[in-house]
């Protein structure tokens, strides 16, 4: 649900990317700068977020998805007619590569499946569709099993409901909808928001502006009365800036310290204290 240069090592890997990152400590103090914005957040209607590293966080499932290609191996070794790779050779010359794609900085997205299917065959693994689909379904359980929810999230999202302020999630996400649409069932968040878009469904990522133009339609509000609230400077503040839409950065997991004159929150707790 993010690229990555994750270790090489299996036992300690950990995602870095936008979608699927590993918490981090916070290293940033709350600078409610207001040299680039209004701060003080009036006549907002609508606020936007992103999902990984902002209402979600993820350790890399090493143990699980070596479990899940495990057991594919039998199926794997009669699609190929010769004895499979093992588990651990092939999270090393599929999935680890497959990485790349979820924090890409190209503003258009890629067919995932495409990417899947081209990346098995570069290790020397030619799949059929439907085998590869099964073990894409089956990786992204494990995703959706290792995904957790930001400590303060559904509280956040809850809150803004109750004050009649539309919520929705932006994200970059090249997977297939239907199952990061699945991960969003299956952790509460969906209930609590009013849309939700996924590059994947768009075809362009954030900071393309028609990312943002998809989800601002999706929840019936103009940029100048929506905040965007997410953890990365260049798709969650210059971006939604740029269309006309306020917005901070929530520090708790960001990867990258932003730079001076950047609005941040330590933590999404913080978000009411801004309307």
């Amino acid at each position: 649900m993010h690229s990555a240069t994750a270790s090489r090592t299996v036992a300690s890997l950990s995602a870095t990317s936008t979608m699927r990152a590993a918490p981090l400590s916070s290293r940033c103090v709350n600078r409610l700068a207001t040299e680039h914005q209004d701060m003080r957040m009036r006549d907002i209607g609508g606020v936007l977020f992103d999902y990984g590293r902002t209402l979600v966080t993820f350790a890399y499932p090493t143990a699980d998805l070596l479990r899940m290609l495990d057991e594919f191996r039998p199926r794997i070794e009669a699609a190929l007619g010769v004895p499979a790779p093992e588990a651990e050779t092939i999270l090393d010359a599929v999935l680890m590569p497959l990485e790349q794609y979820i924090s890409s900085m190209s503003e258009d997205e890629v067919d995932y499946m495409d990417v899947y299917r081209d990346t098995w065959k570069r290790a020397g693994l030619r799949l059929p569709d439907d085998l590869l689909h099964d073990i894409l379904d089956a990786e992204q359980r494990c995703w959706d099993r290792a995904v957790e929810i930001d400590a303060d999230a559904l509280g956040i999202l809850t809150w803004l409901g109750d004050r009649g302020i539309k919520r929705g999630v932006c994200s970059n996400a090249p997977f297939p909808p239907e199952m990061m649409r699945r991960q969003v069932d299956s952790n509460g968040i969906t209930e609590l928001v009013d849309a939700i878009v996924f590059s994947s469904e768009v075809g362009r990522r954030k900071p393309a502006p028609g990312m943002y133009e998809s989800a601002l339609n999706a929840i019936g509000m103009t940029a100048e009365r929506t905040l965007f609230v997410g953890d990365r400077v260049r798709e969650d503040y210059e971006g939604p800036v740029a269309l006309g839409m306020r917005a901070v950065i929530v520090t708790a997991h960001a990867e990258d310290e932003p730079r001076d004159g950047v609005p941040t929150i330590k933590t999404l707790a913080e978000l009411p204290s801004l309307l």
